[in-house]
């Protein structure tokens, strides 16, 4: 993937991080298969490195982030539209008052 505008930072990943700007109709190849993009897609943001399902984690780093609130295509924007983020309910603490 060294001419892909997408980056695959851990192998357990289900999702590809986007490192150069790419274009709706653009055809490129994740994992072996080629993708036409049904998106533009900005630096920094995710795609679908295979099908996802509804309730599916995403993988990023090798670790959950999140959960698909949608299915999407291989080579889908996986954003705030369609994915939930587990990470800010699990790290978040209660304030219990007694000077924590």
């Amino acid at each position: 993937m060294n001419n892909s505008p997408f980056l695959l930072l851990h192998p357990d990943d289900n999702v590809l991080v986007c490192r150069q700007h790419a274009y709706q109709g653009q055809s490129v190849v994740i994992d072996g298969e080629t993708v036409v993009l049904a998106n533009e897609i900005d630096v920094g943001h995710k795609i679908a490195r295979r099908a996802l399902k509804t309730g599916e984690k995403i993988i990023k780093y090798g670790a959950p982030i999140g959960s698909m609130k949608a299915d999407v295509p291989q080579g889908t924007h996986v954003h705030m539209h369609n994915m939930q983020s587990d990470y800010i309910k699990s790290h978040t603490r209660e304030v219990t008052g007694h000077g924590h």
